[in-house]
């Protein structure tokens, strides 16, 4: 059997990876677009900021490591084209040589490109210009020799995700003056503002010039300069720096698939079941370019690095014959900005319609206050005042606050359906110098118990 991957990265990967765990008899072969197969695109910022040094390290396997599993790997190869009744794929090489590879089975995992909002300028200025994307090795690169040869002072970031955060860091790590123009309220569109503004004091205390509510129209150049245009509350705003980065989001890569007959669904995502089939014969698909089964939305389009791990896992048995299923998405994030941490799981009030959602932040300590050191953790829990279901969660704290744990926990419990007032009876983990006898997320979900309780019940 003859198992073809489409895609380098985590989906693509994870697929080949399964299907040669399961049976190393099967022959593997992972059509890679570029030059860098297995790499962290998640780890990019902190290359960076010098913290990941050199830029190899990035790689989660490498290529020996790769082939040493047995999986062939065609380098420099972009498909072009599927012949799903021939079982044929169309591949066409660096110095634009094309030929076919057959198949018995393909998994296209052809991932997501940055979006650009529909900002004039983007098409005519590019690197060389100062103006950069950043979602692949060669975005990479670009901005690394542009930071290099330029040596800018200042820069913009257009965006305030997640990205676009840490980007900023490392900007300012480098001694840039960073300016981060958001359109939404606060910074960390995930969050709900109150929160997303905790994160933006440490953007502020560390010299980010953070302006929210600003849409961005276009970005020229001018005397060597770049100036970023758009509107503030009506106003127009103008913005100059040496460097712009944009970071605005992706959409999804589908063209290979609709162009064999496959269908769009969320998101202007390619449609796959739980098992990650597309619904055309021995085609499966996997990663940021297919909708995603939400554990408490249904299907939705949720682009994340951890669950293409996960899809392309399930996409790599099936192919081979298993009959795995992916268990669902719940948008389970973590990101460091400075020396604060925020994340979130599940929904939050304005996405949890099909639910009676309730929301309430408690602070609590992330540990005994007596032991030297204890910060406060903001922790956000959404309900459902119907039956006390938890529907979701958001943290902010600090780097050392455990963040991360702490979002797990709220995770494997939405997982599992639990309720509010469940999280309790959970037996957590305890000493002083960690945490405390009612963990901070019991606290907060107690909090939002009572607080629920009062509100029906004010007498």
């Amino acid at each position: 059997m003859h198992l073809v991957a489409i895609g380098g990265s985590d989906a693509g990967i994870s697929t080949a990876l399964r299907a040669r765990e399961l049976d190393p008899s099967v022959d593997v072969t992972v059509v890679v677009a570029d030059a860098y197969p297995n790499f962290s695109i998640c780890g990019i910022p902190y290359y960076f900021s010098r913290e990941v040094q050199p830029w190899q390290s990035l790689a989660h396997r490498t290529h020996a490591d790769l082939e040493a599993t047995g999986m062939r790997l065609r380098l420099n190869t972009l498909a072009t084209g599927i012949d799903v009744n021939g079982r044929r794929l169309t591949v066409r090489e660096a110095d634009g040589t094309e030929s076919t590879i057959a198949y018995d089975a393909l998994m296209v995992g052809t991932g997501a490109s940055p979006a650009t909002a529909g900002i004039a300028g983007l098409d005519e200025l590019g690197p060389e210009d100062g103006v950069h994307l950043l979602h692949s090795m060669g975005d990479t690169f670009a901005l690394e020799r542009y930071l290099d040869t330029h040596q800018p002072e200042s820069a913009i970031i257009v965006g305030a995700g997640y990205v676009g955060l840490e980007m900023a860091e490392a900007l300012r790590v480098r001694g840039l003056a960073v300016t981060q123009l958001q359109r939404g309220p606060e910074v960390l569109s995930t969050l709900d503002p109150e929160l997303g503004g905790l994160v933006r004091a440490e953007l502020v205390r560390h010299g980010v010039d953070v302006v929210t509510g600003t849409r961005v129209a276009g970005i020229a150049r001018d005397a060597g300069r770049l100036t970023v245009t758009g509107s503030r509350d009506g106003e127009d705003i103008t913005r100059s720096a040496d460097l712009v980065l944009v970071v605005v989001g992706v959409r999804p890569n589908t063209a290979l698939l609709t162009g064999a007959g496959a269908t769009l669904g969320a998101g202007g995502a390619v449609v796959v079941d739980e098992r990650m089939q597309t619904g055309l014969p021995g085609v499966w698909a996997a990663g940021d370019g297919v909708v995603t089964h939400h554990r408490l939305l249904g299907t939705t389009y949720l682009p994340l690095g951890t669950t293409a791990h996960k899809q392309g896992r399930v996409a790599g048995e099936n192919a081979i014959g298993g009959d795995a299923r992916f268990a669902g998405s719940l948008g389970t994030q973590v990101v460091k900005v400075f020396d604060v941490v925020a994340a979130r799981t599940g929904l939050r009030d304005q996405e949890a319609t099909a639910f009676s959602p309730r929301s309430h932040t408690a602070i609590a300590d992330d540990h005994k206050r007596y032991y030297p050191g204890a910060t406060p953790i903001s922790i956000r829990v959404t309900g459902d005042t119907r039956d006390g279901r938890l529907l979701g969660a958001q943290l902010v704290g600090t780097r050392g606050a455990e963040i991360a744990k702490r979002v797990d926990t709220y995770a494997t419990a939405l997982h599992h359906g639990m309720t509010v007032d469940a999280m309790s009876d959970l037996d957590l983990s305890y000493t002083p110098p960690l945490g405390s006898p009612w963990d901070a997320v019991q606290m907060a979900t107690q909090a939002w118990s009572r607080a629920t309780q009062e509100s029906l019940d004010p007498s």
